[in-house]
């Protein structure tokens, strides 16, 4: 079983920063590309940020220089820093990662239980 937990979440004011780390523990040969996933109420769930194993990192155009996605391999661990926030930003984040679980398995995605992020103007 593999588990991911995401922390972090708060209420904010406009233009406050944020720090989202998502740690994945459990049965863990290898993880590929990790991300930060993001719903409001009324909205389909959207892809913020996401990072490979090599770092290559890929945004949506609404965070853009404003969010940062960085991993720590070592760790398991995922994070989504967060500047320069806006009241459009308030949403329920998710972490999400392919996980290898064996040497020869095929990669299954898990997620996270998701985290409150709150901007007020």
């Amino acid at each position: 079983q593999v588990q991911l937990v995401e922390s972090g979440g708060a209420l904010v004011q406009a233009g406050g920063s944020l720090r989202l780390p998502c740690e994945a523990s459990g049965t863990i040969f290898s993880i590929n590309a990790m991300g930060w996933y993001r719903q409001a109420p009324g909205n389909q769930r959207e892809l913020v940020a996401q990072i490979t194993t090599a770092g290559s990192t890929t945004y949506a155009d609404s965070v853009k220089d404003r969010f940062t996605i960085s991993r720590d391999n070592a760790k398991n661990t995922v994070f989504l820093q967060m500047n320069s926030l806006k009241p459009e930003d308030t949403a329920v984040y998710y972490c999400a990662a392919e996980v290898k679980v064996r040497r020869f398995s095929t990669p299954d995605d898990y997620w996270g239980q998701g985290t409150q992020v709150t901007v007020s103007s």
